[in-house]
């Protein structure tokens, strides 16, 4: 059922997946309890390729060969949804540990696996669909549900995906924003931050493109049903589009994997990894050939990128960029949940760390609420918080930079070494100092926490942990 043999396996590095993936999060989000989940606590809007990476990463888990780095991840993943429950505008509950829920997910991958094959001219055969379905059901078992939420076989599966999709889904806000904000405004990945221009060019081509795509995808009685529009001719592309897409599979082997090209597009430019240095001299080929179409038909001056070395930035930047990380405008627990979501994935932590990470994040909430939010309504504007102009470094703040300090320190050692540097913030550690015994101090680390936190410096490591797309 899982790792190498799978069906899923077979499609994790296949290129359609990406237009399957982004079809399969449309119709996750028009389930009005997942729409309701994503709109007050993800980070994907603000943060796509972070949670893109992520997402990634816990699939790569989960249908690995390794039961035990499977069970690991799947009570990684239900205590993160444990964490995920509220009421939508319409006052309707909605708990991301809802078993319905759940499966509804895990039915969207599935069929857009199943329409991914038939879209680009190779439909699978009853035999492949079958295991596919197995695969998928043995995944939902792995998180520990009852049996019975997804139905049992393929052939009653057909009937539950109908009466869903014509009974249960809205056009919800989550949705109307995947299809058509996210790509319209879609951050460049950290490897091409310093093109904007080039990057705004290809996103205004894209973005509507892949919208259109997407919506042509859908099924047609939910279509209808939402007034989705569909362009003359949509169908034709979309199916030219997952044709085309399909072709980069029959590139050598190596040349696309998902793994890898997510990786260089989270990649620094500042990281030992040997990448980097590949990825630097490519973009400054890119930046040379940038430089000579600018002389032959001149555009408008790129923007300077956004400094990193320790310059200050103005309160109302700070909050826009680090603290309202699901990008409503406000700042409130799911903000800073969201980070205590991202720095927790990114050291891997199991119990108890993640919950103390947790807990310190939700002190420092308890902290800032009554001193920042003037008008009581149980949320932080970017006015109210630029008009306090407020200190951040109080003691819950400073209990939270030793309780991440204590997480970082895997060995105990009251040391931060380049290793465990690197798994928080995927960078290099000292390198002026390659060769010497340099080790990250629990002094130093809280006083840099504290100064980007509450000084609002920019920081070279600080900024991409909880600033990048």
């Amino acid at each position: 059922m899982f790792g190498p043999g799978s069906q899923f396996h077979a499609f994790f590095d296949d290129p359609r997946w990406a237009l399957a993936i982004v079809r399969a999060t449309v119709l996750e989000a028009a389930h009005p309890q997942i729409g309701a989940a994503l709109i007050d606590n993800s980070t994907f809007v603000v943060h796509p390729w972070r949670r893109l990476r992520n997402t990634l990463v816990s699939l790569q888990r989960m249908f690995g060969p390794d039961a035990q780095v499977r069970q690991r991840e799947a009570a990684r993943l239900n205590r993160l949804h444990a964490r995920l429950n509220g009421t939508d505008a319409q006052d309707r509950p909605y708990d991301a540990m809802d078993p319905d829920v759940r499966a509804w997910v895990v039915a969207t991958l599935f069929e857009s696996a199943v329409t991914m094959c038939r879209l680009s001219g190779q439909p699978l055969e009853q035999a492949a669909m079958e295991q596919l379905y197995a695969e998928f059901q043995a995944f939902l078992a792995a998180f520990g549900d009852e049996a019975g939420h997804l139905p049992l076989s393929l052939h009653e599966f057909w009937t539950y995906y109908d009466r869903v999709v014509e009974e249960e889904l809205e056009n919800t806000e989550a949705m109307r924003i995947i299809l058509y904000k996210l790509f319209d405004h879609l951050p460049a990945p950290p490897l091409l931050n310093s093109l904007p221009t080039l990057w705004a060019a290809g996103r205004t081509v894209a973005g509507p493109l892949i919208g259109a795509i997407t919506v042509a995808s859908l099924p047609e009685p939910f279509r209808r049903r939402s007034g989705l529009p569909e362009l003359p001719g949509a169908q034709t592309l979309t199916q030219g589009a997952y044709l085309a897409v399909g072709l980069a599979r029959f590139l050598p082997d190596g040349w696309v994997r998902t793994d890898t090209i997510t990786d260089l597009l989270a990649l620094s430019l500042d990281s030992d990894d040997p990448r980097a240095r590949t990825a630097s001299a490519l973009r400054d080929k890119v930046d040379r050939a940038a430089a000579l179409l600018r002389l032959i038909a001149p555009l408008p001056p790129e923007p300077e990128p956004a400094a990193t070395g320790g310059g200050q930035r103005g309160a109302e930047e700070f909050f826009r960029e680090v603290l309202d990380q699901t990008g409503n405008g406000y700042l409130d627990w799911p903000d800073l949940a969201a980070m205590a979501r991202e720095l927790s994935s990114r050291l891997d932590l199991d119990e108890p760390l993640e919950t103390r990470l947790y807990s310190a994040f939700a002190d420092w909430w308890r902290e800032l609420q009554p001193a920042l939010d003037t008008d009581g309504d149980g949320r932080i504007s970017a006015h109210e918080y630029a008009a306090a102009v407020p200190s951040l470094a109080g003691p819950a703040l400073i209990k939270l930079a030793e309780v991440l300090f204590d997480a970082t320190d895997k060995d105990g050692n009251q040391t931060i070494d380049a290793d465990e540097y690197r798994a928080l913030f995927r960078t290099a550690f000292h390198r002026d100092t390659a060769g010497t015994e340099v080790a990250y101090t629990r002094s130093a680390f809280v006083k840099d926490f504290l100064s980007f936190m509450s000084g609002r410096r920019r920081s070279t490591p600080y900024d991409p942990l909880l600033a990048q797309a």
